[in-house]
C-alpha cells in the first residue's frame, strides 16, 4: 500500500490539492481558480462541472509535482465550502438561478439570496433551532432550498439530488451517495445525536415534500468523516484524477472543519481538542470549538455532535466576512492603486506589502500610532457571531483627509483589530456559556503573517498559536484520506503524527490597555449602527 495521501481543499475562489506523507511533510501542492458568477441580490453561483475539472487538474499537477507514481497515494480527502449543488437525474446540473443556464448548478455558500426565507424560518420557530445558534443563517441550505422551491420551482421539482458541495465531490469519485455527518449537521439541520432528520421541522417551513420522499434527496445514508466511501474511486474517476482505482476515498468535511481538523489535534504546545479552537482565516473566518457536553451559545452556531473531531460537541462561530472584510476596506482607501502597483512591482499581494509596511513602521507594537484616529467594525456581509445579524455592515470611524500610503496602512492595521475584536466577542460570548478557550490555532491564507498572528492575539486578548503545516486546511483533508486508508487507528493518532504547533504568539502587554479601549468603542459603533438601522 502506498504511503502518501492527498488532501483537496474546494475554497471560494479555488481549488487546491496537496500531497502529504504519513508525517504531515507536504511533498507538493497545485492550484486552480474557480469561475464564478455575480450578481446583484446578493446572488454567487458557480459549476461543479468546472469545479471537478480543477479537481482533477490539480491532483494530477501534484502528484507529477511530487514524483509519485498514481499508486502511491493510499488515501484521498475532500473538503470544501458550504455551497449547494443541485443534479438533476443522472447527476446532470441543473441551473439554480432565473437565466435558466445549468452550467450554473451551484449556489455559494455566501450567496444572501435566502435572506427573507431565513427570517420567515426564524419567525416561525423550531427545536431544531436550538442547535443552530437560535437562529438560521441563510448561507445554510434549507432556507436555500425553500428559495429554489419558491422562485425556481421547476428546478426543484426536476433535481435529483441536493448535495453539500463536499458531498458532491464524494459522490463523484466514488458513486456513493452517502453525506458526511459534517455537511448535514452543521448547514442543514441533521440532528446527529439523535441520528435523524425532523420532519416537523420541514413540514413547518414549507419543505415537507423531502420529508414525505424520506430525505432520499438529502440524505440517507449518514457517515463519520474519514469513513471510507464505497470501493474507492471508480475506474472512470481514477483515470480523470491520475490516481489508482479503488484508491481510499474519505466522507469529507466543510473546508473550515478540515482546518480545524489539521491543527486542533496537533502535537506539541498546550492545551487539546477541548481547550484549543481553531480559527481557520480566509475569505471568512471560522471559529471551532470542542467541548465533551453540548454548550448552547445564542448567536454561536451548533452544538453540532461529531461534526468535526468524532464523540465530542462542536460550536461554530466566526466572520461572514474576514480576508475579503480587509481587501474590501484597503480598496476604498484613495491610495490603493498607488499600493497596488509598488506590491505587484515587488512580487507580492497587497496584503503582504502592506504588512511588511507596517512591520517596518513598528509592526503590532505600534498600532496606537499606526492606526491613529481610525476605527473599523470590518461586518460588510454581516455578523454571522455571536449575533448573528445578517444586516449588520461595515463602520469606519474617524476618517481624516490623508490619501498618503501610510494613512492607508493605518487603515489596515484598524481594519485587523476589528477582525481581532470580534474575534474576542465570539470567545466571550462561548466562555459566558461554560465553553472557554485556552488557545486558538490558526490557518487559512488571510493567517499566514506574523503580523496578523500578533495583532489578533493583542486584540483579541488570547494566546494564538500556528503549527508547522503551510497548508493546515490541505493537511487535514489529507488526514481523512490516511484515516480511510486505515494508516491511523483513529482521528486522534492522525493529528498528532501529522500536525505539529510550530510557533505560539502570546498578548502583548504594552498594547493591553488601548486595545481594551479601542474593544469598548467597537462594540459601541455596533450599537450604533443597529440603532441607526433600526
Amino acid at each position: 500500500m502506498g504511503g502518501c495521501f492527498a488532501g483537496i481543499d474546494v475554497g471560494t475562489g479555488s481549488v487546491r490539492a496537496g500531497i502529504f506523507d504519513a508525517d504531515g511533510r507536504q511533498l507538493a501542492v497545485a492550484k486552480r481558480d474557480i469561475r464564478m458568477w455575480k450578481e446583484a441580490g446578493d446572488i454567487v453561483e458557480q459549476s461543479s462541472d468546472d469545479i471537478w475539472a480543477c479537481v482533477c487538474a490539480c491532483v494530477k499537477e501534484a502528484r507529477e509535482a511530487a514524483g509519485l507514481a498514481p499508486g502511491a497515494i493510499a488515501g484521498i480527502g475532500f473538503d470544501a465550502t458550504c455551497s449547494l449543488v443541485v443534479l438533476g437525474e443522472g447527476g446532470h446540473p441543473l441551473p439554480v438561478g432565473r437565466h435558466g443556464d445549468p452550467a450554473r448548478n451551484v449556489i455559494v455558500w455566501m450567496d444572501h439570496r435566502a435572506t427573507g426565507q431565513a427570517d420567515r424560518i426564524n419567525a416561525l420557530g423550531s427545536p431544531v433551532l436550538d442547535y443552530v445558534g437560535g437562529t438560521i443563517s441563510p448561507e445554510m441550505e434549507t432556507p436555500k432550498l425553500l428559495w429554489l422551491r419558491e422562485e425556481l420551482p421547476a428546478t426543484f421539482a426536476g433535481a435529483w439530488q441536493f448535495l453539500d458541495l463536499a458531498d458532491f465531490l464524494t459522490w463523484k469519485a466514488t458513486g456513493s451517495l452517502a453525506r458526511s455527518v459534517c455537511t448535514v449537521t452543521c448547514k442543514w439541520t441533521y440532528l446527529a445525536h439523535e441520528q435523524r432528520w425532523d420532519a416537523d421541522y420541514f413540514r413547518k417551513i414549507g419543505l415537507g415534500t423531502l420529508a414525505d420522499e424520506g430525505f432520499a434527496r438529502i440524505g440517507t445514508e449518514i457517515v463519520a468523516a474519514g469513513t471510507p466511501l464505497g470501493a474507492g474511486l471508480t475506474d472512470e474517476t481514477a483515470n480523470e484524477l491520475g490516481l489508482a482505482p479503488g484508491t481510499a476515498v474519505a466522507a469529507g468535511l466543510i473546508d473550515a472543519h478540515a482546518g480545524g481538523i489539521g491543527t486542533v489535534g496537533a502535537r506539541g504546545g498546550s492545551g487539546d481538542v477541548l481547550s484549543r479552537m481553531a480559527y481557520v482565516f480566509g475569505t471568512s473566518a471560522c471559529t471551532l470549538l470542542t467541548t465533551a457536553e453540548p454548550a448552547f451559545v445564542p448567536g454561536v452556531w451548533g452544538p453540532y455532535f461529531s461534526a468535526m473531531v468524532p464523540d465530542v460537541w462542536l460550536n461554530e462561530g466566526g466572520q461572514s466576512a474576514a480576508g475579503a472584510a480587509i481587501d474590501r476596506l484597503v480598496r476604498l482607501h484613495p491610495a490603493a492603486p498607488q499600493a497596488a502597483e509598488l506590491a505587484r512591482a515587488a512580487g507580492q499581494s497587497v496584503n503582504v506589502w502592506l504588512a511588511q509596511r507596517a512591520e517596518a513602521g513598528g509592526g503590532a507594537a505600534a498600532i496606537a500610532e499606526l492606526a491613529g484616529t481610525l476605527h473599523v467594525v470590518p461586518e460588510f456581509l454581516g455578523n454571522r457571531a455571536p449575533f448573528a445579524d445578517h444586516l449588520a455592515r461595515g463602520i469606519i470611524a474617524g476618517l481624516g483627509m490623508d490619501e498618503g500610503l501610510d494613512s492607508l496602512v493605518g487603515l489596515y492595521m484598524a481594519g485587523l483589530a476589528g477582525i481581532g475584536y470580534g474575534l474576542r466577542q465570539i470567545l466571550d460570548a462561548q466562555a459566558a456559556k461554560g465553553a472557554r478557550t485556552q488557545m486558538v490555532v490558526i490557518s487559512g491564507g488571510a493567517g499566514q503573517s506574523a503580523l496578523v498572528r500578533q495583532v489578533l492575539a493583542d486584540a483579541a486578548q488570547v494566546t494564538v498559536a500556528a503549527t508547522a503545516a503551510p497548508e493546515p486546511v490541505l493537511l487535514g483533508s489529507a488526514i481523512l484520506g490516511a484515516v480511510a486508508a486505515g494508516r491511523y487507528a483513529s482521528f486522534t493518532d492522525a493529528m498528532a503524527s501529522m500536525s505539529q504547533i510550530e510557533v505560539v504568539y502570546s498578548p502583548a502587554e504594552r498594547t493591553r490597555d488601548w486595545h481594551a479601549r479601542r474593544f469598548k468603542a467597537f462594540e459601541a459603533l455596533q450599537v450604533a449602527y443597529r440603532s441607526l438601522r433600526d
